[in-house]
């Protein structure tokens, strides 16, 4: 099944519809809602560091998500990630990403999180494989984790992993999420 990824100029055009309909709903609200919509906004994200012999990874992914209720909050996330091997390649990826977290009991968090990255490798002259790759990746992830507090670590899979394609090792991994 051949999937077909968001185009650049679509995700602008979804942001900018988006943007506008809130300013709208904003303009239609009495001055007390601003405060209400904003403390129900929480903010977080990852910070990522990896070195090794003639390897250096770096990721920043902040993100910020609003609580409908006790029970179920939906967000938006940006992601940058910066990695390069010594005499192999370098590798820029930026994208965004859209979260929903779902609280049936207050210790158990169940998740979706759809990410779309632009992938740019430029490989190493000498390095065997030296033809350069720029393309769109598309991840979803499903996880599971336990939540106390204002923190939850879990594990989620990417059920769209490619071994060919993806930026990731393994299409399971862990998580730690912590949002203020």
């Amino acid at each position: 099944m051949k999937l077909k990824l968001l185009q650049p100029r679509h995700i602008l055009a979804l942001l900018i519809c988006f943007l506008g309909g809130a300013d709208s709903i904003h303009a239609q609200e009495d001055t007390k809602l601003p405060s209400e919509f904003w403390s129900k906004v929480r903010f977080g994200g990852g910070i990522g560091l990896g070195l090794g012999d003639g390897f250096f990874s770096g990721s920043l992914s902040p993100n910020a998500i609003y609580d409908f209720n006790p029970y179920f909050s939906a967000g938006i996330g940006l992601n940058g990630i910066y990695a390069s091997e010594r005499n192999i390649a370098k590798s820029t990826i930026v994208g965004a990403s859209i979260i929903g977290l779902a609280n049936p009991y207050p210790a158990i968090q169940i998740s979706g999180e759809f990410e779309q990255l632009y992938v740019s490798r430029n490989f190493d002259q000498n390095f065997v494989t030296n033809q350069d790759e720029d393309y769109w990746y598309p991840a979803l992830f499903l996880g599971v984790g336990y939540r106390t507090g204002n923190v939850t670590i879990g594990g989620r899979i990417d059920v769209l992993y490619d071994t060919d394609r993806s930026i990731y090792t393994s299409p399971w991994m862990p998580f730690l999420r912590v949002f203020f």
